[in-house]
């Protein structure tokens, strides 16, 4: 398939974005949700396939039949997406089979459909510390053609600085959706390191989160199947099909580790980084933690 030129990055409602998450933008905002939809919002790159899957599984069982036949991508729309050769997301998100709808979506708190607010929906963030987000982020913008040309490493570091990202400032996304969490209960908020310090614990969090009770059987089954190791073996869920992501630059699932940002900072990118980080968060009560 012929490729697709690289986007440009443009201001959006006050958010860098693209065209292919803000050409359907009439009907993303004009979307229908109903109350029993769950949300899972994530700044890019902070382990939103991992909880999509985690989601599946809870609802919708480790059945070997729809694990082997549907793409996780097709389980779970993408709300915004209007990429070329991909249907909308709203379009997938209207014709999804499956009760309770699973969404995934990376806005902003300010830019989510206000019928999700009306509707009461459950919402299930997932928050990753900024300095691995940013190394993630970048071998991701490397391998996918249908992101804005990364650069090299000290480049894209300072772009992730300020904020001149898909879907914006990592900065602003995870504190803005930290305060709507103060005033909005059916709000759960994860952290990326937490589910790789103890993922039977946070799976628990999230089944008590979502009323449901799945019996340890299916939790250990579920544990197995979302392992880093395999998901980066499962074709439903390790992105090998996908024909705008070349896998010979990076893995789509690379390292799922913590701390891997100490092999790519140097000892002054950290220093400005941990200055920025305090000026940016000084009026933040979110924390995140850079190693385990």
């Amino acid at each position: 398939m012929e490729a697709c030129p690289r986007p440009e990055l443009f201001d959006f409602c006050g958010v860098s974005m693209t065209s292919y998450f803000t050409k359907n933008w009439e009907k993303v905002q004009a979307f229908q949700a109903r109350p029993d939809d769950i949300v899972i919002v994530t700044y890019p790159k902070s382990g939103t396939t991992w909880v999509c899957y985690i989601l599946d599984l809870l609802y919708f069982g480790c059945s070997q039949e729809r694990d082997a036949s549907l793409y996780l991508h097709e389980r779970v729309p993408f709300l915004e997406l209007a990429m070329p050769d991909y249907p909308y997301g709203t379009d997938e998100l209207e014709k999804l089979p499956t009760s309770p709808r699973l969404i995934k979506t990376h806005l902003p708190v300010q830019l989510l459909p206000k019928s999700f607010w009306e509707q009461k929906c459950r919402v299930v963030y997932v928050g990753r510390n900024p300095k691995d987000n940013a190394v993630s982020y970048f071998h991701f913008d490397r391998m996918n053609s249908l992101q804005p040309e990364p650069g090299d490493w000290n480049s894209f570091f300072h772009r992730f600085l300020d904020g001149n990202m898909v879907f914006g400032s990592w900065y602003d996304h995870v504190s803005g959706w930290w305060e709507k969490k103060q005033s909005y209960s059916n709000l759960l908020y994860l952290f990326y390191e937490d589910l790789v310090e103890d993922t039977g614990r946070e799976l628990g969090r999230l089944a008590s989160f979502l009323g449901l009770a799945p019996s340890a059987e299916d939790r250990q089954q579920i544990r197995e199947k979302v392992h880093f190791d395999s998901m980066k073996n499962n074709p439903m869920t390790n992105g090998s099909t996908d024909h705008i992501l070349d896998l010979s630059v990076s893995p789509f699932m690379r390292k799922g580790k913590v701390g891997d940002w100490k092999n790519h900072f140097t000892v002054a990118q950290n220093e400005v980084f941990e200055e920025h980080y305090l000026l940016k968060m000084k009026n933040s009560t979110v924390a995140f933690r850079t190693a385990l």
